[in-house]
Parts: C-alpha cells; sequence; structure tokens
C-alpha cells in the first residue's frame, strides 16, 4: 500500500513539474481551463495523482479552481513574479543573517553536506534532483535561526515561488550558477559573516528571477 502511495506521490510531481513548466513558457497560457480527465490521458495516468498535481499548483498560486469553470490558469505578470521574487529576496536574505550567527555546528556540518550532494545533479543535469536539494538546503538555513515563526514564513513564501524557483534551473547555465551562489553563501556563513550571507544571498534570489524571466522570454518567442 505505501509503495502505491509513494508511486502517485511520484507520479503527481512529474505532472505538475510538467505543467509548471509549460505554465511559465506560456505554452499553458492564463484563463485556458485544465481538465483532470484531458491530462490524465495525456500522461497515462489515473486522476488521482492528477488532482493532487493540480492540488499542488492551486497551493502555488499558479492555477485557481473556479466554480463551474473548474481548474483555470493563473495570470501571472512578469511584473508580479518579480515583485514575489523580491519579497523572498529580502526575507531570505534575513534568514540567512540570523541563521549565520544561530546555527550549532551539526546544522552547518549538514548545509555543507548537502551542498556537497548537489554537485551531481548539477553535473548530470537533473533538474529535479537539484531542485529538491536547493529546497533543503534553503530549508535548512529557516531552520537554522532557531525562530519558528520566522522559519514557517519563510516557507510559507517559498511555498508560493516554488514552481517558479524550479523552472529558472532550465535555463541556460543556471543550474551550475545556483550551486556555485550557494557556495558562496556558505563560505560566508562558515566565515561568520552574516551581512556578507545576506547580501549574497539577496542576490542569489535576483538572479534567480532575472534567470526565470530569460527563460519565459526565450519559449515566448518559439
Amino acid at each position: 500500500m505505501d509503495d502505491i502511495v509513494e508511486g502517485r506521490g511520484l507520479l503527481s510531481d512529474q505532472i505538475r513539474n510538467a505543467l509548471t513548466d509549460e505554465i511559465a513558457s506560456g505554452a499553458l497560457p492564463a484563463g485556458i481551463a485544465l481538465d483532470e480527465q484531458d491530462l490524465a490521458d495525456r500522461f497515462g495516468a489515473s486522476r488521482t495523482p492528477v488532482r493532487e498535481a493540480l492540488r499542488q499548483l492551486a497551493s502555488s498560486g499558479l492555477v485557481e479552481m473556479r466554480p463551474r469553470r473548474g481548474v483555470v490558469v493563473t495570470r501571472m505578470t512578469p511584473e508580479r513574479i518579480m515583485e514575489m521574487f523580491e519579497t523572498t529576496a529580502e526575507f531570505e536574505a534575513l534568514c540567512v543573517r540570523l541563521a549565520t550567527y544561530r546555527m550549532t555546528p551539526l546544522e552547518l556540518s549538514a548545509l555543507m553536506d548537502l551542498h556537497e550532494q548537489s554537485a551531481a545533479a548539477v553535473a548530470a543535469q537533473d533538474y529535479d534532483a537539484y531542485d529538491a536539494q536547493n529546497r533543503a538546503f534553503h530549508e535548512a538555513l529557516y531552520h537554522g535561526t532557531h525562530n519558528g515563526f520566522m522559519a514557517e514564513q519563510a516557507l510559507a513564501i517559498r511555498g508560493r515561488l516554488s514552481a517558479f524557483r524550479r523552472t529558472q534551473l532550465r535555463h541556460g547555465e543556471r543550474i551550475r550558477r545556483s550551486r556555485a551562489e550557494h557556495g558562496e553563501i556558505l563560505r560566508a556563513i562558515t566565515e561568520g559573516d552574516g551581512e556578507a550571507a545576506a547580501r549574497r544571498m539577496r542576490a542569489h534570489m535576483l538572479n534567480a528571477a532575472s534567470a526565470l524571466g530569460r527563460y519565459v522570454a526565450d519559449h515566448a518567442s518559439e
């Protein structure tokens, strides 16, 4: 039974990721309705993982559940996306500054291990694996603040941007640069320089926003 549940989870993640890329690139334009059965047929799945994928997209704000119209792709302007990235950049800078001074040696060691493990995903250009490791890296910093309320808020903000944060990794050399930027952030943390870590985190997030903008622009012209 656990295997079946796990399999559904993996399949729903695959469907969610595919739809995320199509929404971000404009292949699925704002206002278009997404039919569960059509998607199930397309992905060769039952409606259960499709429904779960759509639920996850709704929680990220990429689709809306509308009465009588079903699931509809949300209108997200480039300006709105940049505002979201700008907000999360400031919040994550705050988190990493605090985490620099509050992380335990064990937590810092675990963060360093996460960074090392991500090298294989970058080398293989495995976007899904790196996305999971990237998420773990940032969440370790949230928890490293040892401020439960701050960690909760950071996770909530990240949830709204998670789809876009994954998609931006597909632009050019962004996945490699993302890991390099993590290394710079980690170096500042190990040196105990919270201000430098905050500046590098802010730049890291704004670089991600720029990469997403270029990815969308490139695909809009196809």
